[in-house]
Protein backbone atom coordinates (compact mmCIF):
# COMPACT_ATOMS: atom_id res chain seq x y z
CA UNK A 1 0.00 0.00 0.00
CA UNK A 2 1.41 3.09 -1.06
CA UNK A 3 1.85 6.41 1.33
CA UNK A 4 -1.27 8.34 -0.18
CA UNK A 5 -3.28 4.55 -0.16
CA UNK A 6 -1.98 4.88 3.55
CA UNK A 7 -3.85 8.23 4.11
CA UNK A 8 -6.64 7.61 2.25
CA UNK A 9 -7.32 5.00 4.53
CA UNK A 10 -7.14 6.94 7.76
CA UNK A 11 -8.86 9.69 6.51
CA UNK A 12 -11.82 7.32 5.89
CA UNK A 13 -11.24 5.59 9.23
CA UNK A 14 -11.22 9.04 11.28
CA UNK A 15 -14.55 10.36 9.18
CA UNK A 16 -16.44 6.88 9.78
CA UNK A 17 -15.68 6.76 13.87
CA UNK A 18 -16.61 10.89 13.55
CA UNK A 19 -19.91 9.72 11.84
CA UNK A 20 -20.93 6.70 14.09
CA UNK A 21 -19.97 9.45 17.18
CA UNK A 22 -22.46 12.20 15.69
CA UNK A 23 -25.67 9.31 15.15
CA UNK A 24 -24.49 8.39 18.97
CA UNK A 25 -24.87 12.05 20.00
CA UNK A 26 -27.68 12.87 17.95
CA UNK A 27 -30.06 9.69 19.16
CA UNK A 28 -29.16 10.54 22.82
CA UNK A 29 -30.15 14.58 22.15
CA UNK A 30 -32.92 13.51 20.97
CA UNK A 31 -34.66 11.13 23.52
CA UNK A 32 -33.87 13.27 26.24
CA UNK A 33 -36.38 14.74 28.16
CA UNK A 34 -36.71 17.27 30.79
CA UNK A 35 -38.08 17.47 34.34
CA UNK A 36 -38.86 21.21 36.19
CA UNK A 37 -38.87 21.22 39.43
CA UNK A 38 -38.36 23.59 42.63
CA UNK A 39 -36.93 22.62 45.93
CA UNK A 40 -35.93 25.59 48.18
CA UNK A 41 -32.04 26.73 47.05
CA UNK A 42 -31.76 25.65 43.68
CA UNK A 43 -28.08 25.21 44.28
CA UNK A 44 -28.59 22.25 46.37
CA UNK A 45 -31.08 20.88 44.20
CA UNK A 46 -28.52 20.88 41.36
CA UNK A 47 -26.06 19.46 43.46
CA UNK A 48 -28.11 16.49 44.48
CA UNK A 49 -29.39 15.44 40.96
CA UNK A 50 -26.46 16.26 39.23
CA UNK A 51 -24.92 12.88 40.97
CA UNK A 52 -27.78 10.31 39.47
CA UNK A 53 -27.14 8.04 36.96
CA UNK A 54 -29.21 9.39 33.70
CA UNK A 55 -29.30 12.88 34.44
CA UNK A 56 -27.01 14.36 31.62
CA UNK A 57 -27.23 18.26 32.70
CA UNK A 58 -28.87 20.29 35.68
CA UNK A 59 -29.80 24.24 35.43
CA UNK A 60 -30.32 26.42 37.87
CA UNK A 61 -33.19 29.13 37.24
CA UNK A 62 -35.96 30.32 37.95
CA UNK A 63 -39.68 29.70 36.77
CA UNK A 64 -43.32 30.25 37.54
CA UNK A 65 -42.88 34.02 37.77
CA UNK A 66 -44.78 37.05 35.89
CA UNK A 67 -41.58 38.65 35.41
CA UNK A 68 -39.12 38.37 32.04
CA UNK A 69 -35.67 37.44 32.35
CA UNK A 70 -35.57 37.76 36.32
CA UNK A 71 -32.78 38.62 38.27
CA UNK A 72 -31.10 36.56 41.36
CA UNK A 73 -32.03 39.92 43.28
CA UNK A 74 -35.52 40.61 41.90
CA UNK A 75 -36.68 36.48 42.44
CA UNK A 76 -34.94 36.35 45.89
CA UNK A 77 -36.60 39.83 47.01
CA UNK A 78 -40.11 39.02 45.96
CA UNK A 79 -43.03 39.84 43.96
CA UNK A 80 -42.25 38.54 40.76
CA UNK A 81 -43.94 35.16 41.78
CA UNK A 82 -40.77 32.71 40.30
CA UNK A 83 -39.59 29.77 41.81
CA UNK A 84 -36.01 29.20 42.06
CA UNK A 85 -35.91 25.97 40.13
CA UNK A 86 -33.98 23.78 38.52
CA UNK A 87 -34.29 21.56 34.73
CA UNK A 88 -33.21 18.34 34.96
CA UNK A 89 -32.43 16.96 31.52
CA UNK A 90 -31.98 13.16 31.88
CA UNK A 91 -31.80 9.86 29.59
CA UNK A 92 -35.40 8.03 29.70
CA UNK A 93 -34.08 5.08 28.76
CA UNK A 94 -31.13 5.48 31.82
CA UNK A 95 -33.80 6.62 34.16
CA UNK A 96 -37.42 7.22 34.43
CA UNK A 97 -39.37 10.67 35.11
CA UNK A 98 -41.42 8.88 37.47
CA UNK A 99 -38.08 7.41 39.95
CA UNK A 100 -36.39 11.64 39.47
CA UNK A 101 -39.91 12.87 41.00
CA UNK A 102 -39.74 10.23 43.58
CA UNK A 103 -36.26 11.19 44.64
CA UNK A 104 -37.21 14.76 44.43
CA UNK A 105 -40.11 14.55 47.29
CA UNK A 106 -37.79 12.38 49.59
CA UNK A 107 -35.04 15.41 49.18
CA UNK A 108 -37.34 18.20 50.21
CA UNK A 109 -39.81 19.13 52.87
CA UNK A 110 -43.17 18.70 50.95
CA UNK A 111 -45.09 19.79 54.41
CA UNK A 112 -43.66 22.97 54.09
CA UNK A 113 -45.70 25.58 52.24
CA UNK A 114 -43.37 28.64 53.11
CA UNK A 115 -40.26 28.08 52.58
CA UNK A 116 -37.92 25.18 52.25
CA UNK A 117 -35.27 24.84 55.71
CA UNK A 118 -33.62 28.40 56.67
CA UNK A 119 -34.69 30.11 53.25
CA UNK A 120 -38.41 31.44 53.72
CA UNK A 121 -40.25 33.11 51.00
CA UNK A 122 -42.46 32.62 48.19
CA UNK A 123 -39.33 31.45 46.31
CA UNK A 124 -38.16 29.21 47.96
CA UNK A 125 -41.27 26.78 47.98
CA UNK A 126 -41.44 23.39 46.11
CA UNK A 127 -43.06 22.94 43.12
CA UNK A 128 -43.30 20.08 40.22
CA UNK A 129 -43.75 21.85 36.54
CA UNK A 130 -45.41 19.63 33.77
CA UNK A 131 -46.11 20.13 30.40
CA UNK A 132 -48.76 17.47 29.36
CA UNK A 133 -51.34 15.78 30.72
CA UNK A 134 -49.40 12.33 30.84
CA UNK A 135 -46.76 14.01 32.63
CA UNK A 136 -49.05 15.68 35.37
CA UNK A 137 -50.73 12.55 36.27
CA UNK A 138 -46.87 11.65 36.61
CA UNK A 139 -46.37 14.01 38.76
CA UNK A 140 -49.65 13.58 40.68
CA UNK A 141 -49.06 9.46 41.21
CA UNK A 142 -45.71 10.58 43.10
CA UNK A 143 -46.79 12.87 45.12
CA UNK A 144 -49.86 10.56 46.49
CA UNK A 145 -47.16 8.65 47.44
CA UNK A 146 -45.17 10.61 48.96
CA UNK A 147 -47.97 11.71 51.28
CA UNK A 148 -48.91 8.31 51.62
CA UNK A 149 -45.57 7.21 52.53
CA UNK A 150 -45.25 10.23 54.55
CA UNK A 151 -47.97 9.93 56.49
CA UNK A 152 -48.31 13.67 56.10
CA UNK A 153 -49.92 16.11 54.05
CA UNK A 154 -47.99 17.08 50.88
CA UNK A 155 -48.47 20.85 49.91
CA UNK A 156 -46.00 20.62 47.25
CA UNK A 157 -47.86 22.36 44.08
CA UNK A 158 -48.12 20.97 40.18
CA UNK A 159 -47.96 23.61 38.02
CA UNK A 160 -48.02 24.20 34.01
CA UNK A 161 -44.83 24.32 32.77
CA UNK A 162 -43.81 28.02 31.73
CA UNK A 163 -40.41 30.08 30.85
CA UNK A 164 -37.45 28.60 32.65
CA UNK A 165 -35.19 31.46 32.80
CA UNK A 166 -31.64 30.35 33.63
CA UNK A 167 -29.00 31.52 36.66
CA UNK A 168 -26.31 33.41 35.79
CA UNK A 169 -23.14 31.46 35.31
CA UNK A 170 -22.01 32.30 38.68
CA UNK A 171 -25.12 29.88 40.17
CA UNK A 172 -24.41 27.14 38.13
CA UNK A 173 -22.41 24.33 39.45
CA UNK A 174 -22.16 26.86 42.67
CA UNK A 175 -21.58 23.70 44.97
CA UNK A 176 -18.34 22.96 43.02
CA UNK A 177 -16.68 26.40 42.81
CA UNK A 178 -13.11 27.12 43.80
CA UNK A 179 -13.66 31.20 44.14
CA UNK A 180 -12.08 32.63 47.08
CA UNK A 181 -15.58 34.45 49.02
CA UNK A 182 -15.80 35.95 52.45
CA UNK A 183 -18.69 34.18 54.56
CA UNK A 184 -19.52 34.27 58.11
CA UNK A 185 -17.88 31.61 58.67
CA UNK A 186 -14.46 33.85 57.20
CA UNK A 187 -13.01 33.69 53.60
CA UNK A 188 -13.79 30.42 52.15
CA UNK A 189 -13.35 28.62 48.80
CA UNK A 190 -17.01 28.42 47.21
CA UNK A 191 -17.38 24.92 47.76
CA UNK A 192 -16.82 24.90 51.13
CA UNK A 193 -18.94 27.85 52.04
CA UNK A 194 -21.73 25.99 49.87
CA UNK A 195 -21.08 23.15 52.31
CA UNK A 196 -21.23 24.96 55.33
CA UNK A 197 -24.25 26.85 54.29
CA UNK A 198 -26.28 23.45 54.18
CA UNK A 199 -25.45 22.33 57.13
CA UNK A 200 -26.39 25.27 58.94
CA UNK A 201 -29.76 25.48 56.93
CA UNK A 202 -30.65 21.78 58.46
CA UNK A 203 -31.28 20.87 54.97
CA UNK A 204 -30.24 17.47 55.24
CA UNK A 205 -30.79 17.02 58.83
CA UNK A 206 -34.59 17.89 57.98
CA UNK A 207 -35.35 15.82 54.85
CA UNK A 208 -33.49 12.64 56.97
CA UNK A 209 -35.89 13.49 60.18
CA UNK A 210 -38.90 13.61 57.80
CA UNK A 211 -38.20 10.25 55.06
CA UNK A 212 -34.99 8.00 57.23
CA UNK A 213 -33.56 5.80 55.19
CA UNK A 214 -35.84 7.04 52.15
CA UNK A 215 -34.05 9.69 51.23
CA UNK A 216 -31.63 10.03 48.48
CA UNK A 217 -29.21 12.49 49.43
CA UNK A 218 -28.79 13.17 53.32
CA UNK A 219 -26.30 11.09 53.50
CA UNK A 220 -23.95 12.31 50.58
CA UNK A 221 -22.96 16.03 52.31
CA UNK A 222 -21.46 15.00 55.37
Amino acid sequence: MTAFEKLKLAVLTVAVALGSFMDVSEAQAAQAETLTVAGGCFWCVESDFESVGGVLEVVSGFTGGTASNPTYKQVTAGGTGHYEAVQITFDPAQISRRSLLDMFFRSVDPTDAGGQFCDRGDSYRTAVFVGSPAERKTAGDAKSKAQSDLGQTVVTPILDEGAFFPADAYHQDYYKGTKLIFTRFGPKRQAEAYKRYRAACGRDARVKQLWGAAAPFADQHK
